[in-house]
């Protein structure tokens, strides 16, 4: 891919002088022994600008040629973990001695950007062919079947977790201020399990998990907490209850309690169908990213502080921002049609 030599500027004047003459491009490539393509570029060049000096150009000439950028942007795209030096080596095998430096200043011109890969969901076939199905299902139904979800889910909430990719500002020497580190324990100084649910109206009751939950610990989150949330929130008769494929939530004796409970029979309560390995589809999931961020803000000292903490800033999370992710909901359905069933942005 490297770059030819210039041509003089005397051969470049001859090839005009033979044009003005009525020779052809072939004719004047023969008699000069250069390409034709080669002739038409010199031709077309004085034809606009009248001249057949080089134009003044910014700055140094670039020391891939368009070929080589070609092939640069050809092979990332097919391969987007490709190195600099791979492709610095690619280059020099084809006869274009450049650095990394170079390639990541001509990935950059075409607009591409070196970033941390997305850990996504491992999706399998059956998943993304059940994503689409979901999506394909749900993608015309109304704001107002939504409103009447409550959508629930489990995170772990780490005492130094944001807190530990906090950015400061700082001197080149004050690195180890106290003012400019973040304290840390080993083993991330514990978490604590949260369940809780929201729906478009606000946040439901968030129920802190002491010790490692099973189906029985499960069966009596539920209990307790989502006929209260319910009521709290107001979602009426004939409300959806969502929670994912996680085995304590389709084992056996969950579904047979979901189908027998008394009040849930009398108010008519479905549970939405979910397709495995689908967080993005859950907007909940935003809500713990909220509530990670207001608890990291606080800084809590110890687990108790923590538990505390997660209580009253999930409380305050504003009705508005619930309303928000359900109202954009079919914004998530159609990033799944358009990543064609794979793993999409929450």
């Amino acid at each position: 891919m490297a770059k030819t030599k210039e041509l003089s500027k005397d051969v470049r004047d001859k090839t005009v002088d033979l044009h003005k003459a009525g020779m052809g491009y072939k004719t004047i490539a023969k008699q000069l022994g250069e390409k034709v393509t080669t002739v038409g570029a010199i031709i077309r060049k004085w034809k606009k600008h009248k001249r057949t000096v080089n134009l003044p150009r910014p700055g140094a000439p670039c020391k891939i040629s368009p070929r080589g950028v070609a092939m640069i942007m050809r092979t990332v795209r097919n391969q987007p973990r490709t190195t600099r030096e791979d492709l610095v080596n690619d280059l020099n095998a084809a006869g274009t001695i450049v650095t990394k430096k170079t390639i990541g200043n001509t990935l950059c011109r075409e607009g591409l950007k070196s970033c941390s890969a997305r850990k996504v969901p491992l999706l399998k076939k059956a998943y993304i062919h059940a994503r689409l199905k979901f999506a394909n299902e749900h993608l015309n139904d109304s704001e107002d079947n939504w409103v009447k979800v409550l959508w629930s889910d489990e995170t772990k909430m780490e005492l130094f977790g944001i807190n530990s990719t906090r950015r400061v500002w700082r001197r080149r020497n004050a690195a180890y201020d106290p003012k400019n580190t973040i304290p840390t324990v080993k083993q991330g100084g514990g978490n604590i399990m949260h369940w809780g649910c929201f729906s478009a109206k606000g946040t439901g009751q968030l129920h802190c998990i002491k010790r490692t939950m099973d189906g029985a610990m499960y069966l009596q989150i539920l209990g307790e907490n989502l006929l209260p949330s319910a009521r709290a929130l107001k979602m009426g008769r004939g409300w959806v209850f969502q929670h994912d494929n996680d085995p304590k939530h389709t084992a056996k004796a969950t579904k047979e309690w979901l189908k027998t409970k008394e009040w849930l029979k009398k108010k008519h309560i479905k549970v939405l169908e979910w397709p495995s390995q689908s967080p993005g589809l859950n907007p909940i999931e935003n809500m713990w990213r909220e509530l990670k961020v207001r608890v990291a803000k606080r800084q809590p000292r110890n687990l108790n502080d923590l538990e505390k903490i997660c209580k009253e800033e999930w409380d305050k999370i504003p009705p508005e921002m619930c309303a928000n992710l359900v109202a954009n909901y079919k914004k998530r359905l159609t990033s799944v049609f358009a990543n064609k069933g794979f793993a999409t942005k929450y």
